[in-house]
């Protein structure tokens, strides 16, 4: 096969790391490029080397592409693997790579120019028979014309980022009184997150489904699909379940989709990978969205059906080569579904998250299980870039089959630092409208209450005593490894139970759940303990935690749970629901430091405020927009937590606030 010696990744996490893998295995040495934020990313570890490129924010380090084509030179590579996301989708940096004598593995820039703007997309597409949902994707980007634009198109309708992707800069506008805002809060998004704010109008189709073609193309000008990847289930436009094949296509509507998207590749002389997105509505019509000309996210869901390798297939095309299949040879086998793993808080409207990873568990990969990764146990969730921590894709011999492989291996999910996702697909994935293959691209952001984990509510009596044990034999195994190190692990200050100074006889176990302080008393050691608390006592006998697996006797009835402790959390899994603890040493714990909270807003993580609506002196309603932050790519609106009057601001627009900054302080109330 003809191919490369040496590429670089213009990429970082899980991407960059599932490239090196495919690289590796065809002896192709990587160069891997990192921001300041970086230095000791997961990617940077597994590439032959590695070089640093800029600061933290991706435009002054992962979107610098002269400074991404100069290393190349430097390193001696021959080609530019874009990943996806930041420089994947640039005609400019394409054309450049080309320029520098190097190859860019992926279409060409003038594929890209034609397909990089949703609003030329959808033209282009329109001009071939293809069918597009009715819109406005004009150059006249003048407010009043975009007004008139949206009051012909009718409402409701979508307000979209030409040059988006990812779900960003994308607003629904239901009535003529919300566009200008709407469409500002776009242009601002968009500008942010591509740099470039032209937006297009289209019809909002109601309940649609949102199913994309994966295509193929050579330079020999062969074109092929792979079958079809289903992502109907989102929240904000952001796919949060991907699965193939879809489950409503039938026969004749997948072929009538592969046919369409291998005639729109052909209308731009397409090569190497991309995707072709419709959404479909109830009676099965199909409507043009965008091509992706990148490898998407969800590419793994295609591997596992096909059984083939696209990064590599990208690499046999970009180096000359045919495609090693024509469209007869391509096979399909069994379902596979992905979910992505996201430092993100969906009891406070899914808060992106930061911070270090101090507990990462993940399933094993094999048996239908894979994951791809950019981050490890002690590894940092930065604020700079998206807060994946990972996928994970599991393979069945049907939906049913490969829907419970996905259930076992989520419970097998641990992270402790930031917050996760993990709870909220935990629930998504047992609720009917996905069992049945029901769900919508609008019903996550209509019925989101009934996926988010219940928080308040009290916990579960077996799962309680589970987490407790499973600190209490943390515990003991730390004090014995404790008094083992000290040289004399038979001095009766190495006993774990109640005898050891400070136990007086009664363990005092502290968590909290949901907020709320859990106090819990352990008599007993090696297993064996009653614990008091919530009213009641529970007898634990017999308890063992082995790959972790904890089984015991609760009041005599025996169980086998997942179970995991440390010396800051604990957790508990009975296979269909999970508890989470946060242990906290064990004094009182005072609340009084929320005092007053009513009076200030603070910034809820770190982030750049991009306005500032409020000014001292002003009076303001409850809920009233008061600062627009930006944080993790996308814009948090921060509201006034009651009525009243604006004391002091003390954020300004352009400015960088960490975490819990004060931003704003009302008048205090009589």
């Amino acid at each position: 096969m003809k191919t490369f010696d040496k590429v670089l990744i213009a990429n970082r996490g899980e991407i960059a790391c599932r490239v090196i893998r495919t690289c590796r295995r065809l002896g192709i040495r990587t160069v891997a490029v990192y921001s300041e934020a970086d230095a000791d990313a997961q990617h940077v570890r597994l590439a032959d080397e590695a070089w640093p490129i800029g600061g933290p924010r991706p435009q002054d380090s992962y979107l610098r592409g002269e400074a991404i084509i100069e290393v190349a030179r430097r390193a001696g590579a021959q080609a530019i693997h874009p990943g996806y996301g930041f420089l994947s989708e640039n005609a400019d940096f394409a054309d450049a790579v080309a320029a520098a004598g190097l190859v860019f593995i992926g279409p060409s820039g003038a594929s890209m120019r034609k397909m990089g703007s949703k609003a030329g997309a959808k033209e282009l597409m329109a001009a071939r028979g293809v069918p597009v949902v009715p819109g406005y994707t004009g150059e006249d980007q003048d407010p009043a014309r975009l007004q008139a634009e949206a009051d012909r198109v009718g409402y409701p309708l979508m307000i979209k980022a030409a040059h988006g992707g990812g779900g960003k800069g994308m607003r629904i506008v239901r009535e003529r009184g919300e566009f200008a805002a709407a469409l500002e809060s776009c242009r601002r998004e968009a500008a942010g997150a591509f740099g470039r704010d032209r937006v297009l109008l289209e019809r909002y189709i109601e309940n649609p489904r949102h199913i994309e073609i994966q295509v193929f193309a050579d330079s020999q000008g062969n074109t092929i699909h792979l079958g079809e990847r289903e992502c109907s289930a989102q929240r904000r436009y952001q796919k949060v379940i991907e699965e193939s094949p879809s489950p409503f296509l039938t026969p004749e509507r997948r072929a009538a989709m592969g046919a369409a998207a291998i005639a729109a590749a052909q209308a731009i002389d397409y090569v190497n990978a991309g995707t072709v997105e419709f959404i479909v509505d109830a009676s099965g019509d199909f409507f043009f969205m965008e091509i992706n000309t990148r490898l998407q996210v969800e590419h793994p869901v295609t591997e596992l059906v096909t059984g083939l390798d696209l990064v590599e297939w990208q690499l046999r095309v970009a180096a000359g080569a045919p495609l090693p299949l024509a469209q007869d040879a391509i096979t399909q086998r069994g379902h596979a579904i992905e979910v992505r793993l996201y430092a993100e808080d969906p009891a406070a409207g899914f808060l992106p998250g930061s911070g270090r990873l101090q507990t990462l568990r993940l399933p094993a990969p094999g048996d239908g299980v894979r994951i791809d990764a950019g981050v490890v146990e002690g590894d940092t969730v930065t604020i700079f870039y998206d807060p994946m921590i990972a996928k994970l894709i599991v393979h069945g011999e049907d939906r049913p089959r490969a829907l419970a492989k996905l259930r076992e291996a989520l419970a097998d999910c641990v992270i402790v630092g930031p917050k996760s996702n993990i709870a909220f697909l935990e629930r998504l994935v047992r609720h009917p409208v996905v069992v049945d293959a029901t769900i919508h691209t609008a019903w996550l952001d209509r019925h989101l209450d009934e996926v988010l984990p219940a928080v308040d509510a009290a916990p579960d009596r077996d799962l309680l005593a589970a987490a407790a044990t499973a600190a209490l034999l943390h515990d003991e195994a730390a004090t014995l490894a404790d008094a083992a190190g000290s040289g004399d692990p038979h001095s009766p200050w190495a006993i774990a139970d109640g005898w050891r100074l400070g136990h007086a006889g009664d363990r005092l176990l502290v968590f909290l759940h949901a907020g709320e302080r859990v106090e819990l008393h352990a008599r007993g050691a090696d297993g064996n303990h009653v614990i008091r608390g919530c009213g009641e006592a529970i007898a634990v006998a017999a308890a063992r935690i082995v790959d972790g697996r904890l089984s015991l006797r609760i009041d005599g009835r025996a169980r086998r749970l997942r179970a995991y402790a440390d010396a800051d959390s604990a957790a508990a899994h009975d296979g269909e629901q999970r508890l989470e603890l946060q242990r906290v040493p064990g004094f009182r714990f005072d609340d009084s430091a929320a005092a007053g909270a009513g009076d200030r807003v603070t910034a809820p993580m770190p982030g750049r405020i991009v306005l500032v609506r409020a000014s001292p002196g002003q009076a303001v309603a409850e809920g009233e927009e008061l600062l627009v932050m930006e944080a993790m790519k996308m814009e948090l609106s921060l509201k006034a937590p009651r009525a009243g009057t604006v004391a002091a601001v003390s954020a300004t627009a352009g400015e960088f606030v960490e975490a819990d900054t004060l931003l704003l302080s009302l008048e205090p109330q009589a």
